[in-house]
């Protein structure tokens, strides 16, 4: 390995009261805890990306050097009527080459599903970007019942920190794996 992977965090929902910014924080904890990882979190709600694809956006060509940075990402979704939110997939639609040859996990959460649903539709357009997504991902399954009455977030952390650091553990590997396969030879598409 040659230096930390440079990890995106991006929150996938900009709806008021959200829980993405509670759960992102406890993800992006997880992942500084490591000596492997570097974080930048990316929030669709700040990034403030048009709904209309427009590649010469302002917010989008201020957005696109992040991305480009990025080794691998963490997508942080809710579930939203059986899907993921519209901006999340404006954003992911925003990018194309930034996306490319570079691995992507999931922390998700929702109702009884968690979420889940909206992780197996974003697989199918993350490959379609020729990107990686490792098997193991967190999910939050009925999240409101992960807060606790002081606001603190997950109120058992311990299956929770588990199941990050066996995602972390397979999307650094991948990042790695990628970004020496990138040193040899470019990746066309």
């Amino acid at each position: 390995m040659t230096g930390p992977i440079k990890l995106a965090v991006l929150l996938g929902s900009n709806r008021e009261g959200r829980m993405s910014p509670r759960v992102a924080r406890w993800f992006v904890e997880q992942a500084e805890a490591r000596g492997d990882v570097k974080v930048d979190v990316l929030d669709v709600a700040e990034l403030k990306l048009p709904e209309a694809l427009d590649g010469r956006a302002p917010a989008v060509a201020a957005a696109r050097p992040r991305f480009a940075d990025a080794d691998a990402f963490v997508v942080v979704t809710p579930e939203y009527n059986h899907s993921f939110p519209a901006p999340l997939k404006s954003a992911i639609d925003s990018f194309h080459q930034e996306w490319q040859a570079k691995p992507v996990g999931f922390v998700s959460y929702g109702g009884m599903s968690g979420g889940l649903r909206a992780v197996e539709q974003l697989r199918q357009i993350f490959a379609e970007l020729h990107m990686v997504s490792v098997r193991d991902n967190v999910s939050f399954h009925n999240v409101w019942g992960h807060v606790g009455e002081d606001g603190s977030f997950p109120t058992s952390p311990d299956g929770c920190n588990q199941a990050a650091k066996t995602m972390l553990d397979q999307l650094v590997w991948w990042a790695d794996a990628l970004r020496e396969a990138k040193r040899r030879t470019p990746y066309g598409s």
